[in-house]
């Protein structure tokens, strides 16, 4: 069953980041705002869209210095424990995942193989294992390859 963003997931997500989307036409923005840390961080979600020649979910965030985005959003994991929300796309065995924190900041994992998600994390490198352990909220979501 595809992904859908419903009242209900805008109310999870904005109890994690304890935020309010606004919605304009097609696009949900939410401001995220750390004065301590002077950082500020824009989320828009544009659910169900065309992209390219398909439909779907896409993740776009700025902040004073980036702009990520996230294609094929195919789910979310809300934290309110953690202040954070993880939106992720899935493509086969490859997982890309954006984790947006309340206190306006974000973290990218892209093309991680989901193998690594449930492995022995003391057997890997530093540089990789942070992207297991990042994503790893998301393998209960995911679809299972069928081989």
């Amino acid at each position: 069953m595809k992904f859908k963003f419903t009242d209900e997931v805008f109310a999870d997500i904005e109890k994690a980041l304890e935020t309010k989307f606004r919605k304009r036409e097609n696009q949900y923005r939410a401001v995220l705002i750390n004065e301590e840390e002077k950082r500020k961080l824009i989320i828009e979600i544009y659910p169900d869209i065309p992209i390219g020649e398909n439909r779907g979910n896409l993740i776009s965030i700025f902040s004073g210095n980036a702009h990520i985005q996230l294609h094929f959003c195919n789910g979310y994991v809300a934290s309110k424990v953690l202040g954070e929300v993880t939106f992720f796309g899935q493509n086969q065995n490859r997982l890309s995942g954006v984790i947006i924190e309340k206190q306006a900041a974000c973290s990218s994992f892209n093309n991680v193989d989901t193998a690594l998600l449930s492995g022995d994390f003391t057997k890997l490198a530093p540089e990789v294992m942070l992207s297991g352990i990042a994503l790893s909220l998301t393998e209960p979501l995911l679809e299972k390859d069928e081989k």
